[in-house]
């Protein structure tokens, strides 16, 4: 059975596809490209049709990512086919929770930056779990490049990369846990 992670920001055309294009590339990595299935979309509509920002693009392609996206509009009905929906800040996380039809729906949203590994001098005895923390959440939000200039699109990619370690193992062991 295949596990289903949307990542969802404002337009869908900056940050969620950024984190689409890097954790499609972290899911092909481990070799679960089979078994997970990765996608993107906006809470607003404003870019329906339109393909990623060309800043981002520029950014993604210089890393070595693929940038092949055509802006969506997060519909409330996705719910019953995802089980796991990735929101860029605060803000995202509320707006979905508020769409989800159930709470169980609603339990799905969680921010990216919540699976970031802790910095190195961390003590990892009170970090072991892979399940994500949405404590402090202005602290977790990826803020949007859009409204500003090239290095926004490298923080961005910056923070996704970050998190995308944390969130594959968070997958993986969902994934792994199906199996059995």
């Amino acid at each position: 059975m295949t596990y289903r992670v949307s990542f969802v920001c404002t337009g869908n055309i900056c940050r969620s596809p950024m984190a689409e294009s890097v954790f499609r590339a972290r899911v092909a990595e481990a070799g679960l490209d089979g078994l997970v299935e990765v996608d993107s979309a906006g809470t607003d509509g404003w870019h329906e049709g339109d393909g990623a920002d060309p800043r981002a693009v520029a950014v993604l392609e210089e890393h070595g990512y693929g940038t092949d996206h055509v802006a969506r509009r997060f519909q409330a009905s996705w719910f019953a086919r995802l089980d796991l929906v990735i929101a860029l800040d605060s803000g995202h996380r509320k707006t979905l929770r508020r769409l989800a039809p159930t709470e169980q729906d609603a339990e799905k949203v969680h921010l990216l930056r919540s699976y970031a590994r802790p910095s190195p001098d961390h003590h990892p005895s009170t970090s072991a779990s892979h399940t994500p923390s949405d404590s402090a959440d202005a602290d977790l939000d990826v803020p949007d490049p859009y409204y500003g200039g090239l290095d926004g699109f490298e923080e961005c990619l910056e923070m996704v990369e970050a998190a995308s370690e944390g969130l594959l193992a968070a997958v993986r062991d969902e994934v792994e846990g199906r199996a059995v």
